[in-house]
């Protein structure tokens, strides 16, 4: 097999990091981007070749690329665990940059803003149902976000009781309840109404506010209590 040329081997004003010096990095592609970041190939493909291969089989999304798990990464040939970490460790930055403020001293008073400052980087790019409760203080301002269950709402309308107790013992006033649709789907089903529903019974019983409960599905999102039902 006919040796390719490393990278490194390319005259300069063809090398990625090179030409992200002098034309700036919008200039370069996915796959050159991608291969600053990865450094070497193999003796068959040099390092903008694998990530193109990479992002042929996500068929040029990055979305589908942040989506993939290391184990999907490492399947490919000459990418290792430190590449794969490297990979994942860039498109988890990519959503956190999503983030415009800084959580705790903005005051989360709609579900725009809860969805576009907050909700949308904690869910982007998963590929599972997780579902997730926002603890607020008196004055709407941020506690934690925690982690209720990971697989669908199935096991969350038994586990109620796991939400007020985080609420209880982080001393929030307000909830939000957010989960996502890995379809991108946001219209709720009878599991979401249902789930609503007992929540916010339970709610009214411990004197806690629920604000709303957000259904996400990639860049949309369904807010119960904008639609009058809560």
């Amino acid at each position: 097999m006919k040796k390719r040329l490393a990278i490194n081997e390319w005259n300069e004003d063809s090398r990625p990091r090179e030409r992200l010096l002098t034309i700036g990095a919008t200039a370069l592609t996915n796959a050159e981007l991608l291969a600053i970041l990865i450094h070497t190939g193999t003796p068959s493909q040099n390092a903008v070749e694998i990530m193109q291969g990479v992002l042929d089989t996500c068929n040029g999304s990055l979305d589908k690329l942040g989506k993939m798990s290391y184990e999907d990464l490492t399947a490919f040939k000459g990418i290792g665990q430190a590449k794969a970490v490297t990979i994942m460790a860039a498109c988890e930055f990519g959503r956190r940059r999503m983030k415009k403020t800084d959580d705790k001293d903005c005051t989360f008073d709609s579900s725009e803003k809860l969805f576009g400052e907050l909700l949308k980087p904690l869910f982007w790019d998963l590929s599972e149902e997780e579902c997730r409760v926002v603890l607020l203080n008196q004055s709407l301002r941020l506690i934690s976000v925690e982690l209720i269950g990971i697989g669908g709402l199935t096991f969350v309308s038994a586990d109620i009781r796991k939400i007020l107790r985080l609420a209880l013992q982080k001393n929030a006033t307000t909830i939000v309840l957010a989960h996502n649709h890995p379809s991108g789907s946001v219209r709720p089903g009878r599991e979401d109404d249902s789930l609503t529903r007992q929540l916010q019974e339970a709610c009214k019983i411990m004197n806690i506010r629920l604000l709303d409960h957000l259904i996400l599905g990639g860049n949309r999102y369904y807010s119960y209590a904008d639609e009058g039902r809560l």
